[in-house]
């Protein structure tokens, strides 16, 4: 602004000189203008651009009336969008925490379900699968059930002589000392692998009583393939089961095919189909077997010597 009136103020004392011509008029002029011009100092360069001159902002509207409003879709080309209106002055609601689950409690009667569990649902109506009426007893009540119907499928008799001629001898040798009667080692064996020792499961279990590798090392046995080591496994297996489960057969049955931590951690029979429906398989199976003994036991820890060795 000062260097404007400066130059207003030159030119009003040349412009006279201009139009009234006077000696030395012109050197004046010219010595006038070249003091105007150096004593200019150039302006700053500045390679930032100009700032854009602050505009007023808009303030948002607040709507006190939280209540639904119709709002019409945007304009055909328009990128209008749906404003949310959150009260500043309003103060969060206190934070609802979650319900703690309810603590599980271990039924003495085993688990209970609302729909029946395997095939042999009603075997179980009868026969309880907890572990409050444990004991020896429960396998002349079991095969009583089991003897009023026929809808539990037992192996047959042929198939359970055969084993007994085959493997009779590993089978009474393995049961001495033990709670094991050789009629449940046949029952198993005919259930597990139907005498086949080179069977395998889909869940990697081996030889003729099906023993899982973890097992098998457990109980000493090299070779699951060899028949009187895999037998011997076995016998060891069931008749540990046993002293574990209160010579409970069903219990130990149940930990044989789920294994015992299931049978403690459900307090019984696990709720598994495939165990609910394999104790009543063995125990059918018992029945027959032990038809084949010189004299038919009446606990799974009772000596039998098989007719078809004779």
């Amino acid at each position: 602004m000062q260097r404007y009136l400066r130059r207003a103020a030159l030119w009003a004392l040349v412009i006279p000189l201009m139009v009234v011509p006077q000696p030395g008029a012109r050197a004046e002029v010219q010595r006038l203008v070249m003091v105007d011009v150096s004593d200019e100092k150039p302006a700053p360069v500045s390679s930032a651009p100009a700032a854009a001159p602050d505009r007023p902002r808009a303030e948002p509207v607040v709507y006190r009336d939280f209540s639904a409003k119709r709002i019409k879709p945007p304009a055909p080309g328009t990128t209008r969008r749906i404003t949310v209106q959150i009260d500043p002055n309003e103060k969060p609601g206190p934070i609802i925490p979650r319900p703690e689950p309810e603590p599980w409690v271990e039924s003495p009667l085993g688990p209970l379900s609302e729909t029946p569990i395997g095939h042999y649902a009603w075997f179980w109506e009868q026969i309880p699968p907890g572990r409050a009426r444990a004991g020896a007893g429960r396998l002349d009540a079991a095969l009583s059930v089991l003897a009023a119907s026929d809808r539990v499928r037992a192996p047959r008799l042929q198939q359970l002589q055969d084993i007994a001629r085959t493997r009779g001898g590993d089978i009474l040798r393995s049961t001495i000392g033990t709670r094991v009667s050789p009629a449940l080692v046949l029952a198993v064996i005919a259930v597990e692998s139907g005498g086949r020792s080179d069977a395998v499961s889909h869940a990697g279990a081996q030889g003729l009583m099906q023993l899982m590798p973890a097992t098998a090392r457990r109980f000493g046995v090299a070779d699951s393939f060899v028949p009187e080591s895999n037998i011997a496994g076995g016998v060891k297996y069931l008749d540990w089961l046993l002293g574990e489960f209160d010579n409970d057969p069903i219990l130990a049955l149940a930990g044989y095919n789920a294994g015992e931590g299931s049978v403690r951690s459900y307090g019984g029979v696990p709720p598994f189909a495939e165990t609910r429906d394999y104790v009543p398989k063995v125990l059918a199976a018992f029945r027959v077997a032990s038809g084949l003994c010189q004299t038919r036991p009446q606990l799974v820890s009772d000596g039998c010597v098989f007719v078809a060795m004779n």
